[in-house]
């Protein structure tokens, strides 16, 4: 664990911030350059130690990978089948992206491999990408049937495409299985309950793999020919940008001005969602960059000075499961507050982060009703401030210095180290907008 941080109210937020590149699309552009047959150049990779476990299990696998300055990442390609057996076990962190997208990868090939995670990681259950993997002809055995570490068994006659219909969202397992179905043959076609992030999909396209698209539905014929390394600029992450947007509209006179940040439909309910609840959100500089959106965004709180409450469920759920920490905090800010349904797979992210949220809120003086599969925050109420366990979560630890910024009092978290998972330079970059 870190030493502990204590945080301070603000008494306005202004300033531009330019958040790290997002995790999503460096995690996949980095497995797919490594794939790739030549060289690749990716710029304004992300700096969190998830994006970084990727590499390192790449390196691991014979990929050349060479970091420059600035963020700058040089990948060498060995094409679809010029991976090399790993000497030793593979250690995806603390990081699910890496563990689900490698495992399709993993599956595929002519060696035997492990793969494993820190002790949170470890806890986190891997059925729903073993399970469809196995129907495509994956030999592959994990620690009490489904938790890491996978142990995936040379594949001699190679995998087969499936129909699958996923049973629960999610965008892991279908990049999982898309880039199994690279090695397959015949066609993978994935069905899935609800839309998620489309970045795989996106990728592959831009790579030229023909895939066949439809609302909820994606299919690919295998085995594919390889294709060129690329170069690439990363936009900015869009889920670190969330703790921004949620702590600008907290403030009626704020002016945070979040510079370069992913604008994918598939990850646009928050923008949605805040400009319901009263916020001001301002889109500028918007462009395309190999097939994503990418934007930088002004935020201040409603003029009115009071946020809107709202109920979250289903698939707008779905859209916001990685934003709900933050969106748990604001909600003590809302008239009416917020409820949380459908968010049962908060209960197996990096922490029962239903329980930590709730177990948070009320150590800072506020009322919240924990429920199964969400909660319940009303509003508007105030925060007194307090000691946070950050359950060593990073999205726990964000969300809670954002609260620090409303509290009436100082809030100190435990282990403030665990945000550099996913974004290393928060808590500078916040302290900086803010004014004491």
């Amino acid at each position: 664990m870190s030493a502990p941080l204590t945080l301070f109210p603000a008494r306005n937020l202004s300033g531009a911030v330019r958040p790290p590149g997002d995790k999503s699309i460096s995690h996949r552009y980095a497995i797919l350059s490594a794939l790739a047959e030549g060289s690749s150049r990716l710029e304004h990779y992300s700096t969190g130690a998830d994006c970084q476990s990727t590499l390192a299990c790449l390196s691991a696998l014979g990929v050349e990978v060479r970091r420059e300055g600035g963020g700058v990442v040089h990948i060498t390609g060995r094409g679809l089948h010029g991976l090399a057996a790993p000497a030793a076990p593979l250690d995806a962190g603390n990081s699910g992206t890496t563990i689900r997208l490698l495992s399709g990868i993993l599956a595929a090939q002519p060696f035997a491999s492990e793969i494993f995670g820190d002790a949170s990681l470890s806890r986190r259950p891997m059925r729903r990408v073993i399970e469809p993997l196995r129907l495509m002809g994956a030999e592959i055995a994990a620690a009490a049937g489904d938790r890491p570490p996978l142990r995936f068994s040379p594949v001699s006659a190679g995998l087969r495409g499936l129909e699958y219909a996923m049973p629960v969202a999610s965008a892991q397992v279908k990049s999982a299985l898309l880039l199994a179905g690279l090695y397959a043959r015949g066609r993978t076609v994935i069905t899935e309950p609800e839309p998620t992030r489309d970045h795989t999909e996106l990728m592959l396209r831009q790579s030229g793999i023909p895939l066949e698209l439809a609302p909820r539905r994606v299919a690919l014929a295998g085995p594919v020919a390889g294709w060129p390394g690329r170069d690439f600029r990363i936009p900015g992450d869009a889920s670190s940008a969330a703790f921004f947007l949620c702590a600008g509209a907290w403030y009626p006179d704020s002016g945070v001005l979040i510079e370069e940040v992913l604008l994918n439909p598939t990850r646009s309910a928050l923008l949605d969602l805040l400009r319901r609840m009263g916020a001001r959100i301002e889109i500028v500089n918007l462009e395309q960059r190999g097939g994503e959106l990418v934007g930088s965004l002004h935020v201040s709180g409603p003029a009115s000075g009071r946020l809107r409450g709202a109920r979250i469920a289903g698939a707008e759920t779905v859209a916001l499961i990685d934003e709900i920490p933050v969106l748990a905090v604001l909600a003590t800010a809302a008239e009416g507050g917020l409820e949380f349904a459908d968010a049962a797979e908060l209960r197996v992210k990096e922490s029962d982060r239903i329980a930590a949220l709730a177990r948070n809120l009320r150590s800072l003086g506020a009322e919240c009703e924990e429920r199964p599969d969400g909660l319940r925050v009303p509003g508007p109420q105030s925060l007194r401030g307090g000691r946070v366990e950050t359950c060593g979560d990073h999205r726990i630890a964000m969300a809670f210095a954002v609260a620090a910024l409303r509290c009436q009092e100082p809030v100190t978290l435990d282990d403030p180290g665990c945000a550099a998972i996913s974004y290393p330079e928060f808590f500078a970059e916040l302290a900086r907008l803010s004014e004491g």
